[in-house]
Order: structure tokens, then C-alpha cells, then sequence
């Protein structure tokens, strides 16, 4: 009798073995969907809006929830951006209190735009545990600092190197030697474009996996949608050694966005996580919140993707009348590479 029969016991078909390679029992999902969302809308979410997606990881088992950022509003003087762009503490009890539950709370300091010294606050004096430390290339002595002082404070923390397609290897691997002697907890694969392919992504997963895992350290993957590939590059990654993986309920992030939890968590084998809370959550808020923002995959972003470059360009022209005058955003970006 083959799998196909509907009767098949363990082992006597392949694929029925293979497919339980998704439950790992280390792996560890977070969501990120209000701090990268935030930048479609400046992070100005009502609070109703952040609670349920508070709610929803509660009751879906996910392990983290990213916040927002920890910007620093001395560098951002007379930005109109929402609370989630600077997370004070009372901002952040003011949607989860004390925190009552086993999900871990995050977020975002990038390099050179938080006054991390003053506005991390030590962790017995905060409801976050993870200070997820961003940056690129030529930040990464600043970024090593942040991982120090949050380390000093009580955190654990991420390494999430920007723009890493554009990153000379050599460069690139001189840096995650220095990064894997830190203090750091997890090092990321940032797909900032969304411009690798799978085979990348197994290459890079398995150099930051030999680097990191022989330091005591775990590799997470963030991957963006601009080619359609955030969720089956971080199955890549999720193969390749990666134990945090990102996502963001309805793909919900910085223009494609990123790859969807409801997907990764059908995906995953774990019985802590729970599907029906995120259906609820998409169906409830993330329906009605698409006639008021403008994510997920389009030919710009496509492009975008596909020549490695910011997608700036692409939110413009979503943002525009033209939305979908593919063709002269093509020659456009055409014009600009020659």
C-alpha cells in the first residue's frame, strides 16, 4: 500500500518521512507584522490594531512579537511617525501590561537612529526581552556596541545585517567572524529586496549556520515577497539550519512585505501553534485594512527585486496615480541601470 492509498504507516513512503522534517520542536517563529507593517503607515496603528495582533500571537503560540522600533526622536525631530516607531515603555504596557504570557516581546534599534544608552531601559524595567539590532555593512562596529550595551542591560538580542545582497563576501564573512564572538543570541539572514533565490539562501543559511552554531549561536531568516519567494525562502532557510523564522500575518510589511504566518505556520508540525486565531485576525482586520494600505506582491516590487535595489522607487510609484503603469516604471528603472 503506497501513501497515496490513505493508509500508509510511517516509513513506507519518502515523502511521508520528508514531510515531517517541519516539526522541530527548536524551531521558533516571531512576528514581526506591526514593526515592518509600520512602514507602510509611518507606524501609526490604533491601538486596537496592535492589541489584536498582540492577542492573536498569544493565542497562535507564535514566540515573539516584534513591537516596533526604538527610534531615537532626537534624530527624528518633527516626524509625525505613530508610538510604534519609538515603543516607549508606556506605549508598550499600554497594549500588554505586564505581559502575562509566554510570548517574548521585541524591538528594532537600528544602528546610528536609537539613543540605545538612554532609551533601552534595563530589563527588569521593561516588558521586552529580545533587542533585535539592526544595520549595514559599515555600521557593524555600532551594531556590536548596541549588542554589548543590551546584553549588559538583560537582553537577548538579534544581529539583522541590512541589504545583504549587496554585501561583498569576503566583506561579508569578515563581519560575521567579528559578530559571532559578541554576545549576540541570533544572527539573521535579511532578504532586504527580495531579490535571492533559494540557492542563495542555502548558501548564505549554511555559511552564518557553520559561523554561528559552532559559537553556541542559532540563524533566523527575514525574507521579503518582491519575487513571491519570502515563504519558500525561509522553508530554504528553515532546511538549511535557520531556527528563527519571521513572518507577518497577511504578508502584511515594507512594500511586497514578507512571508505570511498563516502560511509558515500551516507549514510547521508543531501542535503549540494555532492556525484559527490568524485566520480570525486576516479575516476580522487584515481584509479591511487592504482598502486602506498597499502591500504584497506587485510588478513593481517585482522589479525592484529582480535588479536588487531598495524598493523605495516601487512604494512611489504605488503611492502615485499611476499605480500600475508597469511599463514606464520598467523603462524607468531600465534607464537608471544602463
Amino acid at each position: 500500500m503506497t501513501a497515496q492509498d490513505g493508509d500508509a504507516g510511517i516509513g513506507s513512503d519518502s515523502r511521508h518521512i520528508d514531510s515531517w522534517v517541519t516539526f522541530r520542536p527548536e524551531l521558533k517563529v516571531l512576528d514581526c507584522t506591526v514593526r515592518d507593517g509600520g512602514l507602510m503607515n509611518d507606524h501609526r496603528f490604533e491601538d486596537s490594531f496592535v492589541q489584536r495582533v498582540y492577542d492573536t500571537c498569544v493565542a497562535s503560540g507564535v514566540d515573539c512579537m516584534e513591537m516596533g522600533y526604538k527610534a531615537d526622536r532626537k534624530v527624528f525631530v518633527g516626524s509625525k511617525a505613530g508610538p510604534w516607531k519609538f515603543c516607549t515603555e508606556d506605549d508598550l504596557r499600554r497594549i500588554v501590561g505586564e505581559n502575562p504570557s509566554e510570548l517574548k516581546l521585541s524591538v528594532m534599534a537600528d544602528a546610528d537612529r536609537t539613543d540605545y544608552h538612554t532609551d533601552i531601559l534595563p530589563r527588569e524595567k521593561s516588558v521586552l526581552s529580545f533587542i533585535r539590532v539592526a544595520c549595514y555593512i559599515h555600521q557593524v562596529p555600532t551594531a556590536l556596541d548596541m549588542i554589548k550595551d543590551a546584553h549588559d542591560k538583560g537582553y537577548q538580542t538579534t544581529f539583522n545585517l541590512m541589504a545583504l545582497s549587496t554585501v561583498q563576501e569576503r566583506e561579508l564573512m569578515d563581519a560575521l567572524e567579528v559578530v559571532a564572538a559578541s554576545p549576540v543570541n541570533v544572527a539573521y539572514v535579511v532578504d532586504s529586496f527580495g531579490s535571492f533565490y533559494s540557492e542563495q539562501i542555502r548558501d548564505l543559511t549554511g555559511k552564518f549556520v557553520k559561523l554561528f552554531r559552532d559559537a553556541g549561536k542559532e540563524v533566523g531568516i527575514h525574507a521579503h515577497n518582491n519575487q513571491q519567494l519570502a515563504y519558500a525562502n525561509t522553508i530554504e532557510a528553515m532546511l538549511s539550519g535557520a531556527t528563527w523564522l519571521d513572518a507577518t500575518i497577511a504578508g502584511l510589511g515594507r512594500g511586497a512585505g514578507n512571508c505570511p504566518t498563516e502560511l509558515l505556520l500551516g507549514f510547521l508540525k508543531n501542535p503549540k501553534f494555532h492556525l484559527r486565531p490568524v485566520l480570525e485576525c486576516v479575516q476580522d482586520v487584515f481584509v479591511p485594512l487592504r482598502k486602506q494600505l498597499d502591500w504584497g506582491y506587485s510588478i513593481p516590487y517585482m522589479l525592484t527585486g529582480q535588479l536588487n535595489i531598495h524598493p523605495r522607487m516601487a512604494i512611489a510609484v504605488r503611492d502615485s496615480d499611476t499605480p500600475d503603469a508597469y511599463v514606464e516604471f520598467y523603462d524607468r528603472l531600465s534607464e537608471g541601470a544602463d
